[in-house]
Protein backbone atom coordinates (compact mmCIF):
# COMPACT_ATOMS: atom_id res chain seq x y z
CA UNK A 1 0.00 0.00 0.00
CA UNK A 2 1.07 3.57 -0.67
CA UNK A 3 0.24 4.78 2.80
CA UNK A 4 3.25 6.67 4.19
CA UNK A 5 2.21 10.08 2.88
CA UNK A 6 -1.35 9.61 4.06
CA UNK A 7 -3.13 11.64 6.72
CA UNK A 8 -2.96 10.31 10.27
CA UNK A 9 -6.28 10.08 12.10
CA UNK A 10 -6.84 12.26 15.15
CA UNK A 11 -9.01 9.54 16.69
CA UNK A 12 -6.33 7.13 17.91
CA UNK A 13 -5.64 6.44 21.59
CA UNK A 14 -2.37 4.71 22.44
CA UNK A 15 -2.66 2.63 25.60
CA UNK A 16 0.17 0.23 24.79
CA UNK A 17 2.19 -0.87 27.77
CA UNK A 18 -0.30 0.56 30.25
CA UNK A 19 -1.69 -1.39 33.17
CA UNK A 20 -5.42 -1.89 33.60
CA UNK A 21 -7.11 -1.13 36.89
CA UNK A 22 -3.95 -0.44 38.92
CA UNK A 23 -4.07 3.33 39.09
CA UNK A 24 -6.36 5.96 40.56
CA UNK A 25 -8.69 7.29 37.89
CA UNK A 26 -9.55 10.95 37.58
CA UNK A 27 -13.21 10.24 38.38
CA UNK A 28 -12.21 8.83 41.78
CA UNK A 29 -10.09 11.89 42.51
CA UNK A 30 -13.02 14.22 41.82
CA UNK A 31 -15.35 12.12 43.95
CA UNK A 32 -12.97 12.52 46.88
CA UNK A 33 -12.57 16.29 46.50
CA UNK A 34 -15.58 17.39 48.63
CA UNK A 35 -14.47 15.16 51.51
CA UNK A 36 -10.88 16.43 51.32
CA UNK A 37 -11.96 20.08 51.23
CA UNK A 38 -14.13 19.69 54.36
CA UNK A 39 -11.21 18.28 56.34
CA UNK A 40 -8.22 20.35 57.51
CA UNK A 41 -5.92 17.39 56.91
CA UNK A 42 -7.60 16.89 53.54
CA UNK A 43 -6.86 20.46 52.52
CA UNK A 44 -3.20 19.96 53.44
CA UNK A 45 -3.19 16.78 51.36
CA UNK A 46 -4.55 18.73 48.39
CA UNK A 47 -1.92 21.46 48.78
CA UNK A 48 0.83 18.87 49.06
CA UNK A 49 -0.51 17.07 46.00
CA UNK A 50 -0.51 20.28 43.95
CA UNK A 51 3.08 21.06 45.04
CA UNK A 52 4.24 17.53 44.11
CA UNK A 53 2.38 17.58 40.77
CA UNK A 54 3.80 20.89 39.57
CA UNK A 55 7.21 20.18 41.10
CA UNK A 56 7.41 16.98 39.08
CA UNK A 57 6.23 18.91 36.01
CA UNK A 58 9.13 21.36 36.38
CA UNK A 59 11.55 18.45 36.62
CA UNK A 60 10.18 16.91 33.43
CA UNK A 61 7.97 14.20 34.93
CA UNK A 62 4.35 13.98 33.84
CA UNK A 63 2.08 12.58 36.56
CA UNK A 64 -1.12 13.08 34.55
CA UNK A 65 -1.39 9.37 33.55
CA UNK A 66 -1.87 8.59 37.26
CA UNK A 67 -4.97 10.79 37.26
CA UNK A 68 -6.39 9.58 33.94
CA UNK A 69 -5.99 5.88 34.46
CA UNK A 70 -2.91 5.73 32.29
CA UNK A 71 -4.80 6.66 29.14
CA UNK A 72 -3.69 9.13 26.52
CA UNK A 73 -6.10 11.24 24.56
CA UNK A 74 -7.30 10.73 21.00
CA UNK A 75 -4.71 11.43 18.35
CA UNK A 76 -1.80 10.53 20.64
CA UNK A 77 0.70 8.04 19.27
CA UNK A 78 3.35 7.30 21.86
CA UNK A 79 6.91 6.99 20.65
CA UNK A 80 8.80 6.09 23.81
CA UNK A 81 9.88 2.50 24.47
CA UNK A 82 8.69 1.18 21.11
CA UNK A 83 10.85 -0.08 18.27
CA UNK A 84 10.85 1.69 14.92
CA UNK A 85 8.95 -1.25 13.43
CA UNK A 86 6.26 -1.08 16.12
CA UNK A 87 5.90 2.66 15.73
CA UNK A 88 5.61 2.38 11.96
CA UNK A 89 2.82 -0.16 12.43
CA UNK A 90 1.00 2.24 14.77
CA UNK A 91 1.36 5.00 12.18
CA UNK A 92 0.07 2.63 9.50
CA UNK A 93 -3.04 1.84 11.51
CA UNK A 94 -3.66 5.56 12.02
CA UNK A 95 -3.43 6.23 8.28
CA UNK A 96 -5.79 3.35 7.47
CA UNK A 97 -8.30 4.64 10.01
CA UNK A 98 -8.06 8.13 8.47
CA UNK A 99 -8.70 6.71 5.02
CA UNK A 100 -11.78 4.81 6.20
CA UNK A 101 -13.01 8.13 7.59
CA UNK A 102 -12.80 9.67 4.12
CA UNK A 103 -14.62 6.77 2.50
CA UNK A 104 -17.48 6.59 4.98
CA UNK A 105 -17.91 10.36 5.13
CA UNK A 106 -18.53 10.24 1.38
CA UNK A 107 -20.85 7.23 1.56
CA UNK A 108 -22.90 8.68 4.43
CA UNK A 109 -23.12 12.01 2.60
CA UNK A 110 -24.67 10.17 -0.35
CA UNK A 111 -27.23 8.76 2.10
CA UNK A 112 -27.99 12.25 3.41
CA UNK A 113 -26.37 11.53 6.75
CA UNK A 114 -23.32 12.63 8.74
CA UNK A 115 -20.65 10.08 9.57
CA UNK A 116 -19.52 9.88 13.19
CA UNK A 117 -15.86 8.86 13.36
CA UNK A 118 -15.01 5.87 15.55
CA UNK A 119 -12.11 5.92 17.96
CA UNK A 120 -9.31 3.37 17.73
CA UNK A 121 -7.44 2.12 20.79
CA UNK A 122 -4.01 0.50 20.64
CA UNK A 123 -3.33 -1.71 23.65
CA UNK A 124 -1.04 -4.40 24.97
CA UNK A 125 -2.27 -7.73 26.39
CA UNK A 126 -5.44 -6.49 28.10
CA UNK A 127 -7.74 -3.50 27.86
CA UNK A 128 -10.84 -2.08 29.51
CA UNK A 129 -13.64 -0.94 27.21
CA UNK A 130 -17.30 -0.03 27.63
CA UNK A 131 -17.98 -3.64 26.65
CA UNK A 132 -15.88 -4.94 29.55
CA UNK A 133 -12.35 -6.23 29.97
CA UNK A 134 -10.77 -7.89 26.95
CA UNK A 135 -7.59 -9.86 26.34
CA UNK A 136 -5.48 -9.64 23.19
CA UNK A 137 -6.15 -13.35 22.52
CA UNK A 138 -9.69 -12.31 21.54
CA UNK A 139 -8.27 -10.45 18.55
CA UNK A 140 -9.32 -7.01 17.31
CA UNK A 141 -12.88 -6.00 18.19
CA UNK A 142 -15.36 -3.16 17.99
CA UNK A 143 -17.26 -2.01 21.09
CA UNK A 144 -20.59 -0.31 20.28
CA UNK A 145 -20.80 0.93 23.88
CA UNK A 146 -18.02 3.50 23.35
CA UNK A 147 -17.88 3.26 19.53
CA UNK A 148 -14.22 2.35 19.45
CA UNK A 149 -12.11 -0.25 17.66
CA UNK A 150 -9.58 -2.05 19.87
CA UNK A 151 -6.45 -3.79 18.60
CA UNK A 152 -3.28 -5.24 20.07
CA UNK A 153 -0.77 -4.88 17.24
CA UNK A 154 0.69 -8.29 18.11
CA UNK A 155 -2.35 -9.68 16.27
CA UNK A 156 -0.62 -8.80 13.02
CA UNK A 157 2.26 -11.10 13.97
CA UNK A 158 -0.26 -13.93 14.41
CA UNK A 159 -2.00 -13.02 11.16
CA UNK A 160 1.26 -13.39 9.30
CA UNK A 161 2.89 -16.33 11.08
CA UNK A 162 0.01 -18.41 12.45
CA UNK A 163 -2.58 -17.77 9.75
CA UNK A 164 -0.26 -17.29 6.77
CA UNK A 165 -1.67 -13.91 5.77
CA UNK A 166 1.17 -11.37 5.47
CA UNK A 167 1.09 -7.94 3.87
CA UNK A 168 -0.02 -4.43 4.73
CA UNK A 169 -3.34 -4.63 2.90
CA UNK A 170 -4.18 -7.76 4.87
CA UNK A 171 -3.53 -5.68 7.98
CA UNK A 172 -5.66 -2.85 6.63
CA UNK A 173 -8.52 -5.27 5.93
CA UNK A 174 -8.66 -6.09 9.65
CA UNK A 175 -9.13 -2.42 10.57
CA UNK A 176 -11.65 -1.85 7.78
CA UNK A 177 -13.68 -4.87 8.94
CA UNK A 178 -13.95 -3.53 12.50
CA UNK A 179 -14.86 -0.09 11.16
CA UNK A 180 -17.56 -1.93 9.21
CA UNK A 181 -19.11 -2.91 12.55
CA UNK A 182 -19.08 0.77 13.50
CA UNK A 183 -20.99 1.57 10.33
CA UNK A 184 -23.53 -1.12 11.25
CA UNK A 185 -23.96 0.51 14.66
CA UNK A 186 -24.54 3.94 13.12
CA UNK A 187 -27.08 2.57 10.63
CA UNK A 188 -29.00 0.76 13.37
CA UNK A 189 -28.20 -2.68 11.96
CA UNK A 190 -26.32 -3.90 15.05
CA UNK A 191 -29.19 -3.02 17.37
CA UNK A 192 -31.71 -4.94 15.26
CA UNK A 193 -29.43 -7.99 15.09
CA UNK A 194 -28.85 -7.91 18.84
CA UNK A 195 -32.61 -7.85 19.45
CA UNK A 196 -33.25 -10.66 16.96
CA UNK A 197 -30.50 -12.86 18.40
CA UNK A 198 -31.92 -12.57 21.91
CA UNK A 199 -35.13 -14.25 20.70
CA UNK A 200 -33.52 -16.85 18.42
CA UNK A 201 -32.25 -20.36 18.96
CA UNK A 202 -28.50 -20.87 19.21
CA UNK A 203 -28.24 -22.00 15.60
CA UNK A 204 -30.36 -19.08 14.37
CA UNK A 205 -28.37 -16.63 16.51
CA UNK A 206 -25.13 -17.94 15.02
CA UNK A 207 -26.52 -17.49 11.51
CA UNK A 208 -27.46 -13.88 12.26
CA UNK A 209 -23.92 -13.33 13.58
CA UNK A 210 -22.51 -14.77 10.34
CA UNK A 211 -24.63 -12.36 8.28
CA UNK A 212 -23.45 -9.45 10.38
CA UNK A 213 -19.78 -10.42 10.06
CA UNK A 214 -20.02 -11.01 6.31
CA UNK A 215 -21.59 -7.59 5.88
CA UNK A 216 -18.63 -6.09 7.76
CA UNK A 217 -16.36 -7.94 5.30
CA UNK A 218 -18.32 -6.43 2.42
CA UNK A 219 -18.01 -2.98 3.99
CA UNK A 220 -14.24 -3.56 4.27
CA UNK A 221 -14.20 -4.37 0.56
CA UNK A 222 -16.21 -1.23 -0.15
CA UNK A 223 -13.53 0.81 1.62
CA UNK A 224 -10.87 -0.96 -0.45
CA UNK A 225 -12.70 0.01 -3.65
CA UNK A 226 -12.66 3.71 -2.73
CA UNK A 227 -9.08 3.61 -1.42
CA UNK A 228 -7.99 2.15 -4.76
CA UNK A 229 -10.28 4.03 -7.15
CA UNK A 230 -10.30 7.47 -5.54
CA UNK A 231 -6.91 7.64 -3.86
CA UNK A 232 -4.78 5.00 -5.65
CA UNK A 233 -3.46 3.54 -2.38
CA UNK A 234 -3.17 -0.06 -3.53
CA UNK A 235 -0.13 -1.71 -5.04
CA UNK A 236 -0.02 -4.81 -7.20
CA UNK A 237 -0.84 -7.83 -5.07
CA UNK A 238 -2.67 -5.92 -2.32
CA UNK A 239 -6.10 -7.23 -3.30
CA UNK A 240 -4.82 -10.81 -3.10
CA UNK A 241 -3.39 -10.10 0.37
CA UNK A 242 -6.84 -9.16 1.65
CA UNK A 243 -8.40 -12.27 0.10
CA UNK A 244 -5.75 -14.42 1.75
CA UNK A 245 -6.51 -12.80 5.13
CA UNK A 246 -10.28 -13.23 4.71
CA UNK A 247 -9.79 -16.88 3.83
CA UNK A 248 -7.33 -17.46 6.69
CA UNK A 249 -9.82 -16.44 9.37
CA UNK A 250 -12.86 -18.26 8.04
CA UNK A 251 -14.64 -20.36 10.67
CA UNK A 252 -14.16 -23.63 8.79
CA UNK A 253 -10.42 -23.14 8.49
CA UNK A 254 -10.00 -22.05 12.11
CA UNK A 255 -12.10 -24.98 13.38
CA UNK A 256 -10.16 -27.46 11.27
CA UNK A 257 -6.89 -26.10 12.64
CA UNK A 258 -7.98 -26.09 16.28
CA UNK A 259 -10.17 -29.18 16.58
CA UNK A 260 -9.71 -31.15 13.38
CA UNK A 261 -13.42 -31.04 12.50
CA UNK A 262 -15.82 -28.47 11.08
CA UNK A 263 -19.26 -27.69 12.56
CA UNK A 264 -21.14 -25.26 10.29
CA UNK A 265 -24.00 -24.67 12.75
CA UNK A 266 -21.48 -23.18 15.19
CA UNK A 267 -20.06 -20.69 12.68
CA UNK A 268 -20.24 -17.08 13.87
CA UNK A 269 -18.15 -15.29 11.21
CA UNK A 270 -18.63 -17.32 8.05
CA UNK A 271 -16.60 -19.81 6.06
CA UNK A 272 -13.43 -18.86 4.21
CA UNK A 273 -15.28 -18.94 0.89
CA UNK A 274 -18.06 -16.72 2.23
CA UNK A 275 -15.69 -14.17 3.70
CA UNK A 276 -13.76 -13.96 0.43
CA UNK A 277 -16.99 -13.72 -1.60
CA UNK A 278 -18.41 -10.80 0.38
CA UNK A 279 -15.15 -8.88 0.57
CA UNK A 280 -14.86 -9.20 -3.22
CA UNK A 281 -18.45 -8.07 -3.64
CA UNK A 282 -17.79 -4.86 -1.74
CA UNK A 283 -14.45 -4.29 -3.46
CA UNK A 284 -15.82 -4.80 -6.97
CA UNK A 285 -18.99 -2.72 -6.53
CA UNK A 286 -18.05 0.02 -4.07
CA UNK A 287 -21.76 0.24 -3.24
CA UNK A 288 -23.31 -0.14 0.20
CA UNK A 289 -26.47 -1.51 -1.41
CA UNK A 290 -24.47 -4.54 -2.58
CA UNK A 291 -23.64 -5.49 1.01
CA UNK A 292 -27.09 -6.61 2.17
CA UNK A 293 -26.24 -10.02 3.59
CA UNK A 294 -29.61 -10.21 5.35
CA UNK A 295 -31.67 -10.35 2.15
CA UNK A 296 -29.87 -12.69 -0.20
CA UNK A 297 -30.60 -16.11 -1.62
CA UNK A 298 -27.15 -17.38 -0.76
CA UNK A 299 -24.38 -16.26 1.57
Amino acid sequence: MRWKDGRRSSNVEDRRGMSTGRVVGSSMVFRLLPMLIRSKIGRWVLVLGVVIFFGAKMLGFDLMPLLTGGQTGPGTIQTQSFSAEEQELADFVSVVLADTEETWESVFHSLGRDYEHPGLVLFTDRVQSACGSAHSAMGPFYCPGDRKVYIDLSFYHDLKNRHGAPGDFAQAYVIAHEVGHHVQALLGISGKIHAARSKASETEANQLSVMQELQADCFAGLWGYHAHTNRQLLDSGDFEEALTAASAIGDDRLQRQSQGTVTPDSFTHGSSAQRVRWFKRGFESGKISECDTFNTDSL
